[in-house]
């Protein structure tokens, strides 16, 4: 599947549920945003995107916990899951989700290495998480952004798709 593809699919799955979903991502820049407004009809399910690298701004504009962000970092299952279920709660949207990691090629330690993401999709269900390591040779930070963000999109629609008594 193409981006556009998936995209399509879910503002499909979106519209014939009369769900929204909302985003607020930090290593994948946007790109989950991008990706779901590139389908045409977008806007009757996607109502808001954030972009943010500042733990200051986690905490104001989505509300993670202080506590969390101290506890644990910003690239962290905690950090993740309080973004998404976060953007869920401020946009009133359906489905939050929700990405935080490295994608370098600076900024790695060896407890959290360049291609470390976390994703979280919240629903009124509950919160998943999910932990990605996206090290194939030659990913660079374009393809650890691109696979990320088509990750979180793929494991939306697989959720609408095959299990939608938990959404």
């Amino acid at each position: 599947m193409t981006q556009f593809e998936i995209s399509a699919a879910l503002v499909a799955a979106l519209k014939e549920r009369g769900m929204k979903i909302a985003s607020v991502e930090s290593c994948t820049a946007g790109l989950i945003s991008k990706i779901i407004t590139d389908a045409p009809g977008s806007s009757d399910v996607f109502d808001l995107g954030i972009t943010t690298y500042s733990n200051e701004m986690k905490t104001r504009m989505v509300g993670v916990p202080e506590e969390i962000l101290a506890a644990h970092g910003a690239v962290s299952p905690e950090t993740a899951r309080a973004m998404a279920e976060g953007i869920r709660r401020v946009a009133g949207a359906d489905i939050g989700v929700a990405t935080t990691g490295i994608a370098g090629p600076g900024g790695g330690s060896p407890e959290k290495p360049v291609g470390l993401v976390y994703t979280a999709i919240a629903t009124k269900e509950g919160t998943e998480v999910t932990r990605l390591m996206i090290d194939e040779p030659g990913a660079d930070r374009n393809y650890i952004r691109n696979t990320a963000a088509e990750i979180v999109i793929l494991n939306v629609l697989a959720q609408l798709n095959g299990n939608e008594s938990s959404i």
